[in-house]
């Protein structure tokens, strides 16, 4: 499996529980937090069976382009490897919306939905996928072996969310509202961010002097008290780097108050 580093870390774990091999692709700001699928090595392309891709990115908010769907799907072709979409935050943008991989092509390809940042519904677990049909069959066998379906006020509660849609985009605007709050904050202690197009997260460096786990125990002291999430535990050492070193992960959930509450306690920050 080739899996994005840094990246939502059931999907390297889930190969780990499979007997299979995660082969890492640093996703760095240089490359505009892309992977740069023309470094993987060949020992790795001739028993890589998989490719999964997160776009909008969770956790370095990246966004997606036609150019790099067009790019992930030729590599996938000439190596034989399925390429498995996690989409959750298609939903979840600020200005213009993100493309689907399956907009290109569905062959060879499976793509994963979920309620649960569309609609807040996180921890109901309900979603789809779409794609290649045989790559779902094979799916299926697996999971109505799991589990044999969602409870049905679960359903009930997808079924409302689908039918309009008017509390996403007040969902939408809310985090936009949230975001260039803690985006100033940070700024007014000399920290950047690479402005958000999506998700609902913000991908912040920190000053060089810190290692993300320092700095998110910083932001956990009495006077602070924000929880945030080292971007080291987010990533993995590949190929001699860190690449979650340096940033720490920030969850634009809590209610504007609570928000604008930790975006004053940052400007104070002393760092």
């Amino acid at each position: 499996t080739l899996a994005l580093n840094p990246g939502y870390p059931a999907w390297s774990r889930g190969a780990h529980f499979a007997e299979g091999k995660v082969c890492f692709l640093n996703l760095l700001p240089e490359n505009n937090f892309l992977p740069d699928l023309k470094s993987v090595p060949a020992e790795v392309l001739r028993s890589a069976k998989l490719l999964w891709v997160n776009y909008p990115n969770n956790p370095t908010t990246a966004f997606p382009t036609r150019d790099f769907y067009e790019e992930v799907l030729d590599f996938g072709e000439k190596h034989n490897i399925i390429i498995l979409s996690d989409e959750s935050y298609t939903e979840n943008y600020y200005d213009e919306p993100p493309i689907s991989i399956l907009q290109l092509k569905k062959e060879g390809v499976v793509a994963f939905q979920s309620l649960s940042k569309r609609s807040n519904m996180t921890c109901y677990r309900i979603g789809w996928i779409a794609g290649d049909r045989r790559i779902i069959a094979a799916y299926k066998k697996v999971k109505t072996n799991i589990d044999s379906g969602t409870v049905t006020f679960i359903q009930d509660a997808a079924i409302a969310a689908l039918k309009d849609d008017k509390h996403v985009r007040e969902l939408r605007e809310d985090y936009r509202k949230k975001r260039d709050i803690m985006i100033n904050a940070f700024s007014k202690i000399g920290l950047p961010n690479c402005e958000p197009k999506g998700t609902i997260y913000l991908w912040q460096r920190i000053p060089e002097r810190y290692t993300s786990l320092d700095f998110a125990k910083k932001l956990l002291e009495k006077e602070i008290a924000v929880v945030t999430t080292p971007g080291s535990w987010l990533s993995h050492e590949a190929h001699g780097v860190n690449p979650g070193e340096g940033f720490i992960r920030l969850a634009l959930v809590p209610p504007i108050e609570k928000v604008m509450e930790a975006a004053d306690k940052i400007k104070r920050l002393n760092i």
